[in-house]
């Protein structure tokens, strides 16, 4: 057998698994991650190059206009982020908290097209790499997500934040891009 076709079999396989709390299906019905974000990811994305920590470098600096997505979590709390602890990415980010989640409300939904409309300033050709920390289907669903959008030139920076800091690297202190 093929390795794609192993591929497939596995994510059929993982589709109908369920979460840690027994009712959740790991896989919602259009492919989105749903439960145990923290977990070992596929080495890629389907619609995406997979990046690494030195092809990230060389595509910043061969396209200087990449946008580079944060899509770390955030506590959402009474209408507000909530600054429960420090959050460091790479420089010239865009954080948008809370939108690699495997279901989205209609507003955040919103919040991550109306930012992506934003910054690539309706080029859906402009290059968007999208990250979180090593081993997080966050950053997996938003790459997803942005092509669902009509994005067609997408980066999965896998490893993300954890990998960027492991080669010494600067991170800077992050806020999320305000939640309208």
């Amino acid at each position: 057998m093929s390795r794609s076709l192993i591929c497939l079999a596995l994510l059929g396989l993982l589709s109908t698994s369920v979460g840690a709390d027994g009712d959740t299906p790991l896989f919602s019905s259009d492919g989105y991650r749903q439960t145990l974000y923290r977990s070992p990811t596929p080495a890629h994305a389907e619609h995406a190059t997979t990046i690494d920590t030195p092809a990230l470098q060389r595509l910043l600096n061969e396209q200087p206009r990449t946008r580079l997505i944060d899509v770390y979590r955030r506590t959402w709390l009474n209408g507000r982020f909530v600054d429960d602890e420090e959050h460091r990415n790479l420089p010239g980010s865009l954080w948008l908290a809370n939108t690699g989640d495997g279901q989205l409300a209609p507003q955040w939904q919103a919040y991550f097209a109306d930012n992506l409309e934003r910054i690539s300033a309706g080029d859906r050709r402009l290059p968007l790499v999208f990250y979180c920390r090593s081993d997080c289907w966050l950053s997996w669903n938003a790459v997803k997500r942005a092509h669902a959008l009509g994005y067609a030139n997408l980066y999965w920076y896998r490893d993300g934040i954890d990998a960027w800091e492991q080669a010494g690297l600067p991170l800077h202190t992050a806020q999320p891009q305000a939640f309208p």
